[in-house]
Parts: structure tokens; sequence; C-alpha cells
């Protein structure tokens, strides 16, 4: 049981910290205040009623906000990968020796209950001048903050990476130290820069320091890979990729919505040279790759679910005006979409992202999206139940005598027009 505040302790020395500060100064909303504690105890915290949270280093939760309070530490490195990390919290470890542990400059400011920023490092400097600094050599010693400059940079999308901080996740890459990042948080970095407003910045990051190929290789190999003659000559799969996945973000998608556009076409990436600019029966390859991809990375079942479906499936959904009733019914069926229809209108959502994601287009009805809303909807409407009771006889009978009457549903609203 934690302790009731003990009385007459002397004022806790705590500082606000990290992206509550940058965001602050940016004039954006601050979500979560982080707070760094200095020359404390864990014992002294407790006597002050707060609640032990921390596993591997001391963070308690403040006993009437329930806001974060870390005390001071340093960490050393002792082993490859992100969790390779030895950490010292003491009462003699400086504000400004905690701050000299963390990412980037613009993260590694604190502002006192004076109101006086705390900036050891530069960080309102960078802040102004819209870059993106590492704030010490220990930046290498984390892959993950590869990971979260990309997350950034979809996020901050006017501003740009240092050079010497672009080296630097060069030799990361390099060394190795990407290789021991583990999928889980990959995903987490992954997931959280798809769902902020340019998340084409954070794989072109990625990209350019060579980390994409150690974590995506499907995804980076489709950049220089021509897209159809009838698209537009200029741009490849990889550019158009990063349009759609922009579209999608900038119509607000679900995150499921997102990485099913980040993973449509990734079956364009094994076409042969030779057969460019086709890519016959790309669906079938971007399944398998997709499927691959979700696996690798241990993708939540909704996100793979989705960016399976739009890789088999996006070309059929883009022909929909073409397409037979017979078609359409099966389509339905392979979607589920009867049982599921918010995941299907989210596949639409999806396709309609590919459809917008090309050069110099602006915002385009999607008519293939339409025409399926009220397929399904006509589908939707046809009695089941009553077809299955007049098969009481039969009920072997049903499944064809359903599927008939929705063909026949679907010839009816085509035939009106």
């Amino acid at each position: 049981m934690t302790p009731r505040p003990k009385k007459d302790l002397p004022p806790l020395c705590s500082y606000v910290v990290g992206g509550a500060v940058r965001d602050a100064l940016l004039g954006l909303p601050v979500q979560d205040r982080d707070h760094v504690v200095v020359g404390a105890t864990p014992a002294e915290m407790l006597a002050r009623g707060f609640r032990p949270v921390g596993k591997d280093f001391p963070v308690f939760l403040h006993p009437a906000t329930n806001e974060e309070y870390a005390l001071a530490r340093t960490e050393r490195k002792t082993a490859p990968g992100y969790t390779g990390f030895a950490f010292h919290a003491a009462p003699d470890v400086t504000l400004e020796d905690d701050l000299a542990r963390r990412d980037l400059t613009i993260n590694a400011m604190a502002l006192g209950d004076d109101g006086v920023l705390v900036d050891p490092y530069g960080g309102r400097r960078d802040l102004d001048a819209k870059l993106f600094r590492h704030v010490g050599p220990a930046f290498v010693e984390d892959p993950v903050r590869i990971l979260r400059v990309a997350r950034f940079a979809a996020r901050f999308a006017d501003f740009s990476v240092a050079p010497e901080t672009q080296a630097l996740m060069r030799e990361m890459v390099g060394n190795g130290e990407v290789d021991a990042l583990v999928p889980e948080r990959v995903w987490q970095e992954l997931s959280r820069g798809l769902m902020e407003a340019r998340p084409s910045r954070m794989f072109a990051l990625l990209r350019d320091c060579g980390a994409l190929a150690r974590l995506l290789p499907e995804l980076d190999r489709l950049w220089g890979v021509p897209q159809r003659a009838d698209y537009h000559p200029e741009i490849d799969t990889g550019v158009h990729v990063m349009m759609v996945v922009d579209t999608a973000a900038r119509r607000g998608q679900a995150l499921p919505v997102r990485f099913a556009a980040l993973l449509h076409d990734l079956g364009k990436g094994t076409t042969p040279e030779d057969e460019w600019p086709r890519h016959i029966a790309h669906e079938q390859r971007s399944v398998k790759l997709a499927e691959a991809v979700c696996a690798r990375l241990r993708a939540p079942a909704d996100c793979r679910d989705l960016a399976v479906l739009a890789a088999r499936y996006h070309g059929d959904i883009h022909r929909a005006a073409e397409l037979r009733p017979e078609t359409v019914v099966r389509l339905f069926e392979k979607c589920d979409a009867l049982r599921r229809p918010q995941r299907f209108a989210q596949l639409l959502e999806a396709c309609a992202a590919d459809f917008n994601g090309r050069l110099g287009w602006e915002e385009k009805p999607y008519a293939a999206a339409e025409i399926l809303q009220r397929a399904l909807a006509a589908v939707q409407a046809v009695p089941a139940g009553d077809i299955a009771k007049s098969c009481a006889a039969d009920p072997a009978q049903i499944p064809e005598r359903i599927r008939v009457a929705r063909v026949a549903a679907l010839a009816a609203l085509k035939a009106a027009g």
C-alpha cells in the first residue's frame, strides 16, 4: 500500500520535459506532460504519496494528477539494440545529465515551476530553425531514435534533419543497429508515423539513411519501378505509394486504411524489368508480400486483414463499373462485405486513396465506391431469411437460391441505371 504523504517535506524539485515543452513553444496543444525530478530518492517519492510504476528505472504517478514523474537518470550502453542499456538514477544526477541522454535537441528542454526554460543543448535555436539535430554522440546507441526522427518528420513537415544527424543515422544502419529492433517496437513507431499529417516523410527519411531497406525491403524496392502506362510516366511506384498514403492521411482515414494504402502495390516491385510498365498478376504477388510484412511486424488483425484485402482486390474494385452482377456478388462474398460492411467501407477508402494518389490530381470523386455501396445496399435488401424458409424441404439449396436472388437484384439495379 502506498503510504500517505508526510507533512513538512521540502519542495519537490521537478521540471516539465520533452515533448510538452517542445509543443508549448510551437504553440501546439500539449497532450501529455512528463516530469523529471532532481535530487530525490524513491523513498522520498513514496513519502510524498507518489505511486511507483517503473520497472527498469524509477517512475512514479502523481497522487493527484496521475502525471508521470521520473527521477533524473543517466544511461550507459551495455549491449546491441535498443534494450541494451544500464540506467543510473540517484540524487546526484543533474537535470543537464538527464537531458543529455535524450534524442533530439528539441526534445531536450525543460521548464521549471518558475517558468524558466532550461535549454543546455540549443533546442530552442533548432526549434526556430526547424531542424532535427541529435543531442550528442550517444544518439547512435539507440536504433529506435532513427524511427523516432522519421516519425517526427511525418509530424513536422517543414522541419529538416541536420546533416550530421543524417550521417549518424546512416552509420547506425551500417553498423547493424537497426537489425536489433524487435517487431513490436518497429510497428509501434511506424503506426504512429502513419497517423501523422505527412506519412511519406517518414518513409523518405528511412529510405535516405538505408533503414527502409532493412525494415521494409518490400516497400523500398518499389522506387525505380514504373507505374502502368496509363499512369503519369514521370513518377515511379514508390512515389505513387507515398502519394496514396498521404492522400489517406489528408482524408483523415483510420490506421488500417493508411496501412492498407502503404502495402497495396508491393507486388510491382517484383515485376521483371522486361515486362515494365505492365505488371501482370501483381495483385497475387502483392498479397503474399503484404502477408509477409504483416507477419514480420506482427501487425494487429484489423490492419493485417484490410491490407491483404486491398492488395488482392483493389484492381477489381477500380473496375467496379465493368463488373458483371455475378462478379460483384462474388467480390462481396470474398470480402465478407455483408457481415462486415464497415470493413468493406474502409477497403473502399483505401482504394479511393489509391485512385487519388497521382501526380497533379486534385481530389476527385471515386465512382467505384459509389457503385459498390449502392450494390451492397441492394444485396443487403435481399430477404435471405425468407428464401431460407422457402427451402425448408431442401436446405442444401439455400446458398445457391440466395446467391441467385442477389445477382438478380444487382442485374435489376444495373438495368435501372
